[in-house]
């Protein structure tokens, strides 16, 4: 059962399709148990698998099972119009990002009415040590689970991307006492971005807001005028996530 659902997790943006035996030799296993796996998955309608090149992909249930829990948390109605509204306020891209284990997944997008935009879709998951919107999330985190993260192997997304432990450590805690993040080009080339942390109503961290578009545009906007927004639309969506976490603990 572990070694099923530790399969899941390599099928990601960077890698979405896997052929039976480069998968098995990825995870160290027998190609015959992965194909059995990969077989079982895809006869549920979890995974699909490409008839020419016989790769599989992830199917269509993972879809519905997305749309479920986006519905239950009510994202779209609750907290989608605040996002569009900040969008409108400082003219970029809005992203709300949510906690899972290392990582941070994009849940929601309102997205910025400029041609030239940061552009990320619903589900791309990142690294809790790169960019502004997880590295706000990473710095409300334990000290244990931070050098959990960083002592998995990090890797650069860019030449900005921090990969020294203690250099990490201490930017996060000084995102810590400054309630925000801001970061240009950690994994995404050219592409600035300015988080604020959201939490469950235990004050636990849960996900972040985070205002993004490319670098240069951050010169044509007022950094404190948009930071003051942030705040101020991050408050109202914390009012809602505190109700919303209460119900479903």
């Amino acid at each position: 059962m572990d070694n099923s659902l530790e399969l899941l997790n390599y099928f990601s943006k960077e890698t979405p399709s896997w052929g039976v035996r480069e998968l098995a030799k990825e995870m160290g296993i027998s190609h015959s148990i992965v194909y059995r796996t990969l077989a079982s998955f895809e006869k549920y309608g979890f995974l699909e698998q490409d008839p020419k090149t016989k790769r599989y992909e992830l199917g269509l249930r993972f879809l519905e099972f997305g749309q479920m829990v986006k519905e239950k948390m009510r994202l779209s109605e609750h907290v989608y119009p605040i996002m569009k509204r900040l969008a409108g306020k400082v003219e970029e891209s809005i992203f709300l990002t949510w906690l899972d284990k290392s990582d941070g997944v994009t849940v929601e997008i309102a997205e910025s009415t400029h041609r030239i935009k940061y552009e990320v879709s619903l589900g791309t998951r990142t690294p809790l040590y790169a960019g502004a919107s997880c590295k706000v999330i990473m710095a409300y985190l334990s000290k244990e689970k931070q050098l959990e993260i960083t002592r998995e192997g990090m890797k650069a997304f860019t030449k900005n991307t921090i990969l020294d432990e203690e250099i990490l450590l201490s930017d996060l805690d000084e995102i810590k006492k400054k309630g925000w993040c801001y970061s240009v080009g950690e994994f995404s080339d050219a592409v600035f971005g300015l988080g604020v942390p959201l939490f469950n109503s235990q004050n636990e961290i849960i996900a972040s807001l985070t205002i993004s578009g490319p670098e240069y545009r951050v010169e044509e906007m007022d950094f404190e005028v948009a930071l003051t927004h942030l705040l101020q639309e991050a408050k109202e969506i914390q009012g809602y996530l505190n109700h919303f976490s209460s119900h479903y603990k």
